[in-house]
């Protein structure tokens, strides 16, 4: 059962990802190249339109200097 009130994992995920990236002042292409991932799969996680695997959010997380679990906390 799910509250009305709780966000997705997938929105709060691009939210955390779309904000840490910004305030790192680095360009969707270039946090892609550095975890890894094409920037196209990036841009979909930050638009909700990919499901995350646990091996890519941890190459996102890495990339940006936090644990997984950073980038899926509800703030």
């Amino acid at each position: 059962m799910t509250d009305s009130h709780t966000i997705s994992a997938r929105v709060t995920l691009a939210t955390n990802l779309k904000r840490l990236r910004q305030e790192l002042e680095i360009s969707q292409e270039k946090l892609a190249g550095v975890a890894g991932i094409h920037r196209n799969y990036l841009g979909g996680i930050e638009r909700c339109e990919r499901n995350v695997g646990l091996d890519n959010l941890e190459k996102i997380a890495k990339a940006l200097g936090v644990s997984p679990a950073d980038l899926l906390k509800e703030s």
